[in-house]
């Protein structure tokens, strides 16, 4: 079954009529998000598209609104955050709201990435796909440390030094890289006039990949838990109402955590220092990014030279981008490959583990630590991936979608299992669910 839905949308109105047949911007509304064929097995993992999208738009809303009070002047960022705190109106929610949305943004990212991982949503015919979730994640990045830095405290001011000083390490056009960042030979007024520029571009950016990105999704059409394709009408449901109802209620929920944060625990995710103008000749005694960056920051740190640090860093990121080709299994869900899924989890595991470790000081057993750790996220994309895929028996897999909602009874074409107990087989299933009553989308 094709992963497009055919637009039954009619319009009404002669000047309705008259747009749709200029510019039919309501008919492909219609087939994209109302038509348009989902799995009709998709869990709550799959309301994260949704919840990101809602959390993109207030990024963009509340920076827009911030950006109209703020000062990018070495000499009065940091009075203009406290004057948006205390002397604008709803100053201290916009801040509160962008400051938190973009922890809420990348943990919702994470069980995304993390997701895509788990089901296989990377594999033929969605690489395309997955290499534009790839680079929005990376655009996601760059955005939220030209961000950070912008507060002009002394965490921020610290972090942007650290973090911009090991570019130098890049053979040949290090040091270029850097002065043209810092627009001079230390971080100072010109950068952050540089990094605020940048922060309001990235996430006009980042909108246009994600219109790409769910492009990319209208034409080979979602993944399921299963990863097995649409095979006839009964295998999907409508967009909406079915999939809607479901990603309004995960973001809902989402977004009470969010408020929780906003109102009771607003600073949780910060850092004290900086509440503390920058000062140049002071340093934190511990600089950390934010946590959403951790796990990285422990894998520069484990390197004890400083180009290799720096490789390891981005290539940890970059390694991503080449799960497609990396993984040799031809089952796409983790849940038929018993043997992949403790690896798997091992994988999540080690992942919370380096974020834990990029928080601590870079001394002792947390350095040894953080080496072991930072061999095994390697090793998972270019050993384990390749290796297990040639020598794992996965479990069977279902005849169809629908047969993983109802059962082999009703879900196969084919019947019940042979020798499968029939009696009171219709026990559970509701009358809808039974194939002489399920309708054709």
């Amino acid at each position: 079954m094709s992963a497009h839905a055919t637009s039954t949308y009619v319009p009404k109105s002669r000047i309705a009529k008259w747009f749709e047949s200029r510019l039919p911007l309501v008919g492909l509304v219609h087939g994209s998000f109302i038509a348009y064929p989902v799995p009709r097995n998709l869990n709550y993992f799959w309301t994260f598209g949704a919840i990101l999208s809602a959390f993109l738009g207030i990024q963009i809303i509340t920076g827009v609104w911030l950006a109209m009070h703020y000062d990018p002047s070495a000499g009065n960022a940091f009075e203009s955050v406290e004057h948006i705190m205390r002397d604008v109106n709803y100053g201290w929610l916009l801040r509160y709201a962008h400051a938190n949305g973009a922890s809420m943004f990348f943990l919702a990212v994470y069980v995304h990435i993390f997701r895509a991982l788990y089901y296989g949503s990377y594999k033929a015919p969605r690489e395309v796909l997955y290499l534009l979730g790839v680079i929005i994640y990376l655009l996601m990045m760059a955005t939220a440390f030209l961000g950070y830095t912008l507060p002009w405290g002394q965490m921020s001011f610290w972090g942007a030094t650290v973090i911009t000083n090991i570019l130098a390490a890049i053979p040949i056009v290090g040091d270029s890289i850097q002065s043209l960042l810092w627009g001079g030979y230390s971080v100072g007024n010109p950068t952050i006039n540089r990094f605020f520029s940048l922060h309001y571009l990235l996430p006009w950016m980042i909108a246009g990949v994600v219109v790409l990105h769910v492009w990319a999704l209208h034409v080979v059409g979602q993944n399921n838990p299963a990863g097995i394709p649409i095979k006839s009408s009964k295998d999907a449901v409508p967009f909406t109402p079915y999939a809607t109802i479901k990603d309004v209620f995960a973001t809902v929920a989402f977004m009470i955590i969010f408020a929780w944060f906003i109102f009771y625990q607003p600073n949780y995710l910060g850092h004290a220092d900086n509440y503390v103008p920058a000062n140049a000749s002071v340093t934190p005694a511990h600089i950390v990014p934010e946590w959403y960056f951790l796990p990285f920051y422990a894998i520069l740190r484990a390197v004890p030279d400083k180009l290799g640090g720096v490789i390891m860093m981005f290539g940890a990121v970059a390694i991503l981008a080449f799960a497609p080709w990396l993984d040799t299994s031809r089952v796409r869900s983790t849940n038929y490959r018993p043997v992949y899924k403790v690896f798997f989890w091992v994988f999540v595991f080690n992942a919370i583990l380096l974020g834990w470790l990029g928080a601590k000081p870079p001394e002792g057993g947390y350095v040894l630590v953080s080496r072991i750790c930072t061999i095994y996220y390697f090793a998972h994309f270019l050993l384990v991936m390749p290796l297990v895929g040639l020598f794992e028996t996965p479990k069977p897999l279902p005849g169809s979608i629908l047969e993983t909602v109802t059962g082999p009874r009703y879900g196969s074409s084919e019947g019940p299992t042979p020798g499968a107990p029939v009696e009171n087989a219709n026990k559970n299933i509701p009358d809808w669910a039974k194939p002489d009553a399920v309708k054709s989308h």
